[in-house]
């Protein structure tokens, strides 16, 4: 038994455990819940973070998913971090905070991690935000590293795989990656802002997008602290929003 031990810790001579933090992170308390539940198990969502502008959407999502009992399986590039420190302010702006929010943390060089292989069972996964070089990555099949593999996986499982794809102008290379990726079963997400609901800070417009992620990830609940405000409604056509009903 401690020789298959030291054999799944090594490859090729290289011992791997210090790729991943999944080994030294604490478990965190596992609340009971009935928000987003599958067959009696709470639901699992790989959470990918790339350097792509957008870090405020990974961070609140993560923690929309935490306050609905969602098992989460955090992965973050080395570019995502670097952009998370920049974007945000002290303390939410470090790794170490956004692994608190997670359940599992994984190393986004670790490609032996359970997310690798379509045994280990999510309910899908979320990029966000998504590089353009991670969407080229997934068009091609290009499993360089823990986020584009899981990515694979999640598309050959047949899973919810939603790209926050964040870059403008688009090229036609980028546009070409977008429908191909689609056309594998992707759910490609611009974060565009929704100006129907007439924000009043950026804060309400990160609300709303994080909203509409996770009615994408299917996870069988219902935003509701948002849904009055950030839902559309139509028009009456006294110049008044519906409410919702």
């Amino acid at each position: 038994m401690r020789s298959l031990v030291r054999l799944s810790c090594r490859f090729n001579g290289h011992d791997l455990r210090p790729l991943s933090l999944a080994h030294r992170l604490p478990v965190q308390k596992r609340h009971q819940s009935s928000f987003a539940r599958i067959n009696g198990r709470r639901k699992r969502i790989v959470v990918a973070v790339t350097g792509a502008t957008g870090s405020p959407l990974a961070v609140t999502l993560l923690k929309r998913l935490q306050e609905l009992k969602v098992e989460t399986h955090l992965i973050m590039s080395k570019w995502g971090g670097a952009t998370l420190k920049y974007e945000l302010e002290a303390p939410s702006n470090t790794a170490l905070y956004l692994e608190s929010l997670a359940s599992v943390t994984h190393s986004s060089l670790d490609v032996s991690a359970s997310l690798s292989s379509g045994s280990f069972r999510t309910d899908g996964m979320i990029i966000v935000p998504c590089s353009m070089k991670t969407l080229a990555g997934i068009r091609m099949g290009y499993d360089n590293d823990l986020i584009v593999r899981a990515a694979s996986v999640t598309l050959k499982e047949r899973r919810r795989l939603v790209l926050v794809a964040r870059e403008t102008p688009l090229t036609s290379i980028y546009l070409e990656n977008m429908l191909e990726v689609t056309k594998a079963g992707a759910v490609v997400f611009p974060p565009v802002m929704a100006f129907y609901t007439r924000p009043s800070s950026i804060d309400d417009m990160v609300q709303q997008s994080v909203m509409r992620m996770i009615d994408l990830l299917d996870l069988g609940v219902i935003d509701g602290d948002m849904e009055d405000e950030a839902r559309w409604s139509g028009f009456d056509w006294a110049g008044k929003r519906k409410q919702n009903t």
